[in-house]
């Protein structure tokens, strides 16, 4: 049956598209909704959740596709649906009061507020029927109903209580303090302290890819030379790189692993998981120049220009975890079917590479993986190597054409400007490291995209789909393609994204700086009103808006010689020093891209002559595939009027390094550069 859309049938969310037929009169966040909850005198019901969710489509099939259960939301609700990756403002504030309320959070989120959207009650996934439990969503919506007609002051008390309490969460420490190299050291071991020394990682299942933190550990590993830190930090890049996390026929990183040995991912792919990670294991090969780990990043990125990159040069979001309904069936793999694809005798070898039995590792199916190193089961096998890696090699090949003919898992084609800012930063950083011209092009190509398509008339947006850009741009945006395009100036030398990263700088200090207290807010001084202006420092799944402010204005404030800017990100990581040495983990960007730069000696390096010329190449090829955590680079079109060009021959090929406030002897020789960089 083909019901008459709703409200929602005129956004461009695909998770909100998701919901336009559903029986629930749903209503998009705005005031609409809130005004018509006041007519009404009702609560809201606020749903939250992303279209790779696979229990947000659980919930939706056993409870907002029926009819009675939509009924009595209709009558007793105003019901508001909400995309969190378009609006991470208003999901913040509301799953802080979900966790306040229930110890716990997550997706769908269940959120019931009064007609001025102060929370009373919440959850997250609410079954059909009592189970596990659970109340049904249909009990829970009948008696929070009754409670708001017939002890209405009773929810207001509540209601009460909790704003007060969102409000003082988001008062920052009132004695700030900086973190110098012993503090970071420190927290280093912190975070160290929980490390999974059996699969890698840290704790137990479920195991999130942790690329902030193992970033951090890597730069203090390279500082003090701490065998443990490096340990912890190549184990574990090896063991997701060789587990089901990692998509060992197309590439690519699914969203975490449900057990500790990174074997059985929770499918979804999401942009910002495979930036990060890009962006980790390319800087993991340039510090150890482990092969493994450059044929991953390489991969991660190939997959994301096939399969997350828009015609206009914009990435995608997400890939669902489910197609056809089944979670994961698009990824799995039957050892007939693999015997079929590739024959007898190869299939045989391609399984016992990859752990595929009849048995399976997964419901009675085959997620591929790397449990033994290549040599072992090539001698187990009775056979050469080279041959081993020979049919490992074509078999992917075949059996990706295979997979191409499946039903594909489903594509939110939203385009973030935050999360391009990512994979901007981690095109550019492989474009350097392993001078790719075609992974440049790519750069050139999304950079131009986030300054045209979403920047229309000067004013940064958050979200372009199809064309049309909606919902102003937010600090994680501001500071996410600030962060990305620093990242495309130095792999490409083009000044026009350095020039384009200060003016957003400019904007982050006007309209999200907290001058009284330092630090960020996350929405801007002249943005929508919330019952409580955000700011979220924390480094969870992703950077948090402040963290990549505070190290973009670091990296700006050197580029330009701007104290304003210095002193605002100094200012911001001394508010956010306290609580970052209490919870290190929760902090990964912040002590990795902020921390370490303030208290360390970066490198400013320009090459200078022409950019084609091949000995200017060379030295910056020498550049690029240099662990250099703490770097400025310029070349190119960089110009003689910012201060590390400044007074260098832009005709003679040469590599200046300066540290410290003190420049080095310029240099021609690729050997000497290298060790003036490894020094």
């Amino acid at each position: 049956m083909v019901r008459e859309p709703n409200r929602l049938i005129h956004e461009t969310s695909p998770y909100l598209l998701q919901h336009a037929r559903n029986p629930v009169d749903w209503y998009p966040w705005g005031e609409e909704a809130f005004r018509r909850a006041r007519e009404r005198d009702v609560p809201v019901f606020l749903s939250i959740g992303y279209s790779a969710c696979h229990w947000c489509h659980v919930m939706e099939r056993e409870s907002f596709e029926n009819d009675e259960i939509a009924s009595v939301l209709n009558e007793r609700f105003v019901a508001i649906k909400v995309d969190r990756e378009e609006r991470p403002d208003v999901d913040s504030i509301y799953m802080q009061a979900v966790q306040m309320m229930t110890g716990h959070g997550g997706w769908p989120m269940s959120v019931f507020l009064t007609p001025a959207g102060v929370p009373f009650y919440g959850g997250t996934y609410f079954p059909p029927e009592d189970r596990h439990g659970l109340p049904s969503f249909r009990q829970v919506l009948e008696q929070l109903g009754e409670a708001w007609r017939t002890r209405r002051d009773e929810v207001t008390e509540a209601a009460g209580e909790i704003h007060r309490a969102i409000l003082s969460a988001g008062e920052l420490a009132a004695a700030p303090a900086a973190l110098p190299a012993g503090e970071l050291d420190a927290a280093a071991a912190r975070i160290a302290a929980g490390y999974d020394s059996r699969w890698g990682g840290f704790g137990t299942a479920p195991k999130f890819p942790p690329s902030m933190s193992l970033d951090f550990l890597m730069q203090v590993a390279r500082r003090t030379g701490d065998p443990r830190l490096r340990e912890i930090v190549v184990t574990t890049l090896e063991r997701m790189a060789c587990g089901g996390i990692y998509d060992q026929i197309g590439g690519g990183f699914h969203r975490y692993s449900t057990d500790a040995r990174w074997l059985v991912p929770h499918f979804e792919k999401m942009l910002y998981d495979n930036a990060l990670l890009a962006r980790l294991y390319v800087r993991a090969w340039q510090w150890t120049r482990e092969p493994l780990f450059a044929r991953i990043a390489r991969e991660t990125l190939a997959f994301v220009e096939r399969e997350m990159t828009s015609p206009e040069g914009g990435f995608f979001s997400t890939l669902d975890a489910d197609s056809e309904g089944v979670e994961g069936k698009f990824y799995v793999w039957s050892r007939d079917e693999i015997l079929r694809i590739l024959g007898p005798e190869k299939g045989r070898i391609f399984a016992a590479y990859y752990d595929v039995t009849e048995r399976g590792n997964w419901e009675g199916t085959n997620i591929l993986n790397v449990p033994r190193e290549s040599g072992a089961v090539a001698d187990d096998l009775g056979i050469p190597l080279e041959r081993l890696q020979e049919i490992v090699r074509e078999g992917r090949g075949t059996l990706y054409r295979e997979r191409e003919q499946r039903v594909r898992p489903g594509r939110d084609e939203k385009i973030l400007a935050g999360w391009n800012g990512w994979m901007l930063a981690a095109f550019s950083e492989a474009a350097l490291a392993f001078d790719s011209d075609d992974l440049r092009e790519i750069v050139r190509r999304n950079a131009r995209f986030l300054l045209t398509e979403l920047r229309p008339g000067g004013a940064l947006k958050r979200s372009w789909k199809d064309g049309v850009v909606k919902i102003d741009a937010l600090l994680e945006d501001y500071g996410g393609v600030a962060w990305g395009l620093l990242a495309a100036f130095e792999a490409t030398g083009v000044r026009a994204w350095l020039d384009a990263a200060r003016e957003l700088a400019g904007e982050i200090v006007e309209r999200f700086h907290d001058r009284e207290r330092g630090g960020f807010w996350d929405t801007p001084a002249d943005g929508e009103s919330l019952i409580t202006r955000p700011r979220d420092p924390f480094d969870n799944a992703t950077p948090s808006g402040s963290s990549l402010a505070t190290a973009s204005l670091f990296r700006l404030a050197a580029w330009f010689a701007d104290s304003d800017l210095e002193n605002a990100a100094v200012r911001s990581l001394e508010s956010l020093g306290p609580i970052a040495r209490r919870y290190p983990s929760a902090f990964g960007f912040l002590l990795a891209e902020a921390a370490e730069w303030h208290a360390g000696k970066p490198k400013e390096i320009a090459i200078t002559g022409p950019p084609n010329d091949l000995a200017a190449r060379t030295l910056l090829q020498v550049v690029g595939e240099t662990f250099l955590p703490a770097r400025l680079l310029g070349w190119g079109e960089a110009g003689t009027d910012l201060p590390l060009l400044e007074g260098k021959p832009p005709d003679v090929v040469a590599a200046w390094v300066c540290e410290s406030y003190r420049c080095l002897e310029p240099t021609r020789d690729p050997d000497e550069l290298r060790s003036l960089l490894e020094a």
